[in-house]
């Protein structure tokens, strides 16, 4: 049985602490770009990182923010960037949208996937295509969770 510790690496951020507020700089009310993204130590036979950002606490269920591909194994994702190949979000753009909850404090989770190969996917595939695409082929993964309410 393989051991649950190297399928996980750590995801930190200098924006704010897991499990914290997000500042409003990176949502809707503020300049809506993505905060920096800090993987951790991944496997060596990683071969790309995949990027996931949603939340769960969206009135129709979860609502993704940001989906994409492709990103380069060992690389910081800047603040402010387009690291990979991005999908379709559910705001129907390709682009990072910021948390922008309707009421009450909702939950954003960034999650990066290492995987053992590169994605042959178009720029805006939406999130079940990269999905399906991922399967099997995960090798790693990582969450950072942060909050955000609006003013």
């Amino acid at each position: 049985m393989e051991n649950d510790k190297e399928n996980t690496f750590t995801i930190s951020t200098n924006s704010f602490e897991n499990n914290g507020e997000i500042p409003s700089r990176y949502t809707c009310e503020g300049d809506n770009i993505n905060p920096e993204l800090i993987p951790g130590i991944l496997p060596e036979d990683a071969k790309s990182l995949v990027l996931i950002v949603d939340d769960p606490d969206a009135p129709r269920g979860t609502f993704t923010h940001w989906i994409i591909w492709n990103i380069e194994p060992g690389s910081i994702i800047n603040e402010d960037t387009i690291p990979g190949v991005q999908g379709l979000n559910d705001f129907k753009t390709k682009e990072y949208a910021g948390p922008c909850p309707p009421s009450g404090t909702h939950r954003y989770f960034f999650r990066i996937y290492a995987l053992d190969t590169m994605l042959d996917l178009e720029s805006g595939s939406t999130r079940p295509i990269l999905e399906q695409a991922m399967q099997d082929h995960i090798i790693a993964e990582a969450e950072l969770m942060g909050t955000y309410s609006r003013e």
